[in-house]
């Protein structure tokens, strides 16, 4: 299992352990939505924290290794990545996530799952899809201007842009920024006021402030998928790739 779960009283504690950069694999995202449904199953959970180990919080997908979203489908037939990370969306428990180093891509994604975001001055934030010669995924084309609005989500995805800390607060990305070693006991503690509020009235307010956000994401991963179908097929997504793993600048010819 690629995801730790343990229990500290009425927080329930979900550290993703895919060292060393917290790649989102199917296998891996499968068992973050198993973990959350878990949660919400559970009536003695009120709040989830959300936390990984290591430097970075997560890297995203490994489009290189093992691209999740690559093999094609049968007309009709939505992507299991996807429809795990529609899943995530839809939890039901309010959850924290305590962020440090990296959220790039799918880590983005997975970093906007959260109600609130505790994070480190050295945390960055990173929709770098343009960057590969790819299509926004994740649900982050319809997520993302919810948390920061339409300007500066427009920013991050068309420039691929990142953007640290002190910057991700200053836009709303990040709720509270902390040093590394308060971020767990901060985190734990937003989680904890949380969890000791009246539960069906945090309940009944979440539900309306977040909506039918999984129904969204739903729709917002079809069409992201359909648009990344047709770009992974490029030479502008090859050599994306190839200059990301090669820590250069892409060369880009528009094919």
């Amino acid at each position: 299992m690629t995801v730790e779960i343990r229990q500290d009283g009425p927080v329930a504690i979900l550290t993703l352990r895919n060292p060393p950069n917290n790649h989102l694999g199917l296998g891996t995202i499968s068992d973050l939505a198993n973990a959350f449904d878990s949660a919400d199953a559970d009536p003695a959970v009120r709040a989830i924290l959300l936390r990984s180990e290591g430097r970075v919080f997560c890297a995203g997908a490994d489009l290189v290794n093992a691209n999740p979203v690559a093999d094609p489908l049968p007309p009709g037939e939505r992507s299991p990545f996807y429809m795990a990370a529609a899943r995530l969306f839809g939890v039901r428990t309010p959850v924290v996530a305590a962020i440090q180093g990296a959220a790039v891509g799918a880590g983005l994604g997975l970093a906007l799952v959260a109600d609130f975001r505790i994070a480190t001055p050295e945390a960055r934030f990173v929709a770098n899809f343009v960057q590969l010669g790819l299509h926004p995924g994740f649900g982050i084309s319809a997520v993302l201007e919810r948390v920061i609005g339409r300007q500066r989500a427009a920013m991050m995805l068309l420039t691929g842009r990142r953007i640290r800390g002190e910057e991700a607060e200053r836009w709303g990305l990040v709720d509270q920024l902390v040093p590394a070693d308060a971020l767990e006991t901060t985190a734990m503690a937003l989680a904890q006021e949380i969890a000791a509020a009246a539960p069906l009235a945090v309940a009944s307010t979440r539900r309306t402030l977040r909506g039918d956000l999984r129904v969204l994401v739903e729709a917002a991963t079809d069409h992201e998928l359909a648009e990344q179908a047709i770009l992974m097929r490029t030479e502008d997504f090859a050599e994306g790739v190839k200059a990301v793993t090669e820590r250069r600048p892409g060369r880009f010819v528009g094919r």
